[in-house]
């Protein structure tokens, strides 16, 4: 077994160094949290007529032969990047890939009871990429080395609450009235500047979407600036020490809009801050030249806050309303034929607009509007065709006047046989 790991690790150093034309990624290796989550900006560059397809963590490596590079070794795999963690896009000319690497806490634990074992305190997050000309497929590993969840580790966001002082679904706030305080709770790994603002979406404004929701450190360089911005309240600048937990303030509640009847939403919009444990440097990563800078790297959509301004009845009422979920079909693989898509309906809209699209890089296959009162769809027999095998994600999103968004349900992971 030793022998064995002596060979695998001269063959990662080897793997450093990778010939003319390789994918290259920065950083190449990085400190993770042994006793919990972790979140890490990957660059990846040089790609050609390439493109990702899973993400898999594992204990050792073996040569990918006939394929490029080194994979994983099938006894080892500690777990796979989940596809609710999955924020990664294709960027630029689709030769640079922008990754968000999510390592659960069950890989982590995975990754430290091998440790214990005497084996070696580091692990792979292993990246695969599919040729589309009919070319080998390529592997491409980030080195996690265990580490406590402080300062060496990339600064993260692993989970936020934000609430009010009072504990309600929906803030009831009379026309002209004053909100009470609101607070978020961080919990985070590394340490560094947390810099952002606080908005408000006020009605009649188009809500934020999954992606405005994400932090700025999660998106590729040139989607950052293209996040929807709302109405500013407060901006904030505060320095995380490495205790792993804050609670950071909300604005002077005075500053929240109640001038304006009906459902208002607070947004944390945090942004991306110099990070030396998780930045990105696209020199080393064959994308170009500069560093992207990652601190405060989420991968998930941070939540929002409601309030409702008019009155308690009114709020009450909001607050009881069914929200829009998917009910068919279960996250999962279905067999290669026709398939119905079912939600739960919900008031005061006009239409639904089904959206499905490969996760991988986000090219839509389908869209559908089916008018209120509907809530299914029969999808066309060449669905399963156009996916290929390719993993899918759907939603519905609730229209409203004008054909504008009003409420969107989360994505939900889909795969034909």
């Amino acid at each position: 077994m030793a022998t064995h790991r002596i060979v695998t690790a001269l063959l990662a150093l080897a793997a450093l160094a990778p010939a003319a034309g390789a994918i290259s990624r920065d950083p190449n290796g990085v400190n993770v949290n042994a006793q919990g989550a972790t979140t890490v900006f990957i660059t990846f560059g040089g790609l050609a007529d390439q493109v990702p397809v899973e993400a898999t963590w594992c204990g050792e490596l073996v040569p990918a032969a006939p394929d490029i590079g080194l994979r994983c070794d099938e006894s080892t795999i500690f777990g796979r990047l989940p596809i609710r963690f999955d924020q990664s896009r294709l960027s630029g000319d689709r030769r640079v890939f922008t990754d968000v690497m999510s390592i659960p806490p069950s890989v982590a634990r995975r990754a430290y009871q091998a440790a214990e074992r005497g084996e070696t305190s580091s692990f792979f997050y292993v990246r695969r990429f599919v040729s589309t000309t009919g070319g080998p497929d390529e592997y491409v590993f980030v080195t996690c080395r265990l580490a406590g969840g402080g300062a060496r580790v990339p600064l993260a966001l692993l989970d936020v609450e934000l609430g009010f002082a009072v504990d309600t679904t929906v803030l009831a706030v009379p026309v002209g009235s004053q909100p009470p305080p609101l607070a978020a709770v961080i919990t985070y790994t590394g340490t560094g500047r947390l810099r952002g603002r606080w908005e408000v979406v006020r009605p009649g404004d188009e809500p934020p979407s999954s992606r405005d929701l994400l932090t700025e450190a999660a998106l590729p360089p040139e989607e950052r600036p293209l996040q929807r911005r709302y109405s500013l309240v407060e901006r904030f600048d505060v320095f995380l020490p490495p205790a792993g937990r804050v609670v950071l303030p909300g604005p002077d509640p005075r500053r929240l809009p109640t001038e304006i009847a009906g459902l208002h939403q607070v947004l944390l919009r945090v942004e991306a801050t110099a990070d030396k444990e998780g930045d990105s440097n696209l020199a080393a990563a064959g994308a170009g030249s500069g560093i992207v800078h990652s601190g405060a790297v989420a991968g998930f959509p941070l939540p929002t806050l409601r309030y409702y301004v008019g009155s308690a009845a009114e709020a009450a009422a909001l607050a009881s309303a069914r929200p829009l979920g998917l009910l068919l079909p279960a996250a999962g693989a279905l067999p290669a034929g026709p398939a119905t898509f079912a939600w739960n309906p919900v008031e005061n809209v006009l239409a639904y607009r089904l959206e499905i699209e490969r996760t991988q890089d986000g090219e839509p296959l389908l869209r559908a509007v089916v008018q209120q009162g509907i809530a299914t769809y029969a999808a066309p027999p060449w669905l399963a065709e156009r996916a290929a095998g390719a993993e899918l994600r759907w939603r519905v999103v609730a229209l409203g006047p004008g054909g504008d968004p009003v409420e969107e349900s989360p994505w939900r992971s889909l795969k034909f046989e």
